[in-house]
């Protein structure tokens, strides 16, 4: 068991066991923000055919090419085309065919003219000026053509990407399945939601914020009974985890304390502990294990150190496990909008709101940074990294940022 490492170890560690899920096919209404198991290559054309983006006249190029204000070139109307109907006839030299948004450009025709462009009269259409074979025609393939890969393998469905799948015909979807988490918690002084208030407890709202954040992961959550602080007990707990779900994640006993457990209770399990502490502030209380192919991340009891190691590293790993190619944190640079008065001998990571100003990137602390300040997390879609050895900061600081997706 490694002691002490840095977050990147830990990360490379976690990855090194993590496995691929399996796949399947979801409907089409389904697949939002599921993650795609195959790319999606187009069988069809978008649009199908070439389509007018006008109301007017689909013509032949060639026959105006005399049309001049003082001398328009008339043209017998052979036809009228609505949006939703086929053209039945031909655009031959000297006709045209009246044409509504969004339909079919009739054979024959390469151009056409918008309404407010010409005049009727006698059953002829007067055209005024000159046009370009292929004006005011949208091609067959402009959006998307045939054989283009529209997404590949490893993607987040989003919204356009499930319209285009429909108008591509596309009504089953193969997508990763969702990954299975389950959550406990573990402490005497834990109480759930439900229950009242008593003398040295608290409520367990670990499991409650972290079961939420994976559902925005689109992972599916079970939360199992909070746990005393005996190995056996979370032992046997860890093991009903393992039975159902594809990866653990623990919060409280971690640390150095009489009652912190866990490392006991993955030795009593027989699982493999693959690292212990992680040299950050805050969360630097962790481990991570490994049984039976499935992780188990163990985090700190302490609700905003637990919440910043499962984004850190919880997230990503429950990213590629669901089969994202994009699981890790984007970074950017952000400039501190406040003072931080605190020194940093550890690497430490500020929980912030990203704000843009000006074309500038700051990062404004969200509030108190302790390790048990939940509420520092609400609205906190940032992370900044400030290195160890850092004094206080002032305002206009830079800092490297991790941005929560």
């Amino acid at each position: 068991m490694r002691k002490n490492i840095s977050l990147e170890e830990a990360q490379e560690l976690l990855m090194e066991h993590c496995p691929s899920l399996q796949t399947g096919y979801v409907g089409l209404q389904d697949s939002l923000g599921r993650v795609l198991a195959e790319d999606i290559v187009a069988k069809e054309n978008i649009p199908p055919f070439a389509r007018s983006p006008y109301d007017g006249y689909a013509l032949r190029a060639e026959d105006t090419v005399k049309a001049s204000p003082d001398s328009p070139v008339g043209l017998e109307i052979i036809e009228e085309v609505p949006a939703g109907y086929a053209p039945k006839k031909i655009v031959l030299p000297g006709t045209a065919v009246k044409i509504l948004t969004g339909a079919p450009v009739p054979e024959g025709a390469d151009a056409v003219i918008k309404f407010e462009e010409t005049e009727v009269k006698d059953k002829k259409v007067l055209i005024f000026s000159k046009l370009k074979a292929g004006q005011n025609v949208v091609p067959a393939g402009e959006d998307v053509a045939q054989g283009d890969k529209i997404a590949c393998l490893g993607a987040v469905i989003s919204p356009p990407l499930v319209g285009l799948m429909a108008s591509l015909g596309i009504t089953e979807v193969p997508v990763y399945e969702r990954p299975r988490i389950a959550i406990i918690s573990t402490g005497d002084e834990l109480l759930d939601v439900y229950e009242p208030l008593q003398p040295g407890k608290i409520r367990n709202s670990n499991s409650y914020t972290l079961a939420a954040y994976c559902r925005e992961l689109e992972a599916q959550p079970f939360i199992l009974a909070t746990t005393r602080d005996k190995k056996e007990e979370v032992g046997l707990r860890l093991i009903e985890a393992l039975e159902k779900a594809d990866m653990v994640i623990t919060t409280g006993g971690v640390s150095v304390g009489d009652y912190d457990v866990l490392d006991e209770a993955m030795e009593y399990i027989g699982a493999e502990t693959l690292y212990w502490k992680i040299d950050i502030k805050p969360g630097s209380p962790n481990l991570a294990a490994v049984k039976g192919g499935k992780v188990i991340l163990s985090l700190s009891g302490n609700p905003a150190a637990a919440l910043v190691v499962f984004h850190l590293l919880g997230v990503p790993y429950i990213k590629k496990m669901a089969g994202r190619v994009d699981y890790l944190h984007p970074k950017i640079e952000v400039t501190l909008k406040n003072d931080f008065s605190k020194a940093s001998p550890r690497r430490r990571f500020l929980r912030g709101k990203l704000r843009l100003e000006k074309g500038i990137a700051f990062m404004e602390v969200t509030g108190g940074q302790g390790n048990g300040v939940l509420h520092s997390m609400i609205g906190c879609n940032i992370l900044a990294e400030i290195p160890a050895g850092s004094g206080p900061l002032q305002a206009g600081s830079k800092l490297s940022a991790f941005l929560l997706d």
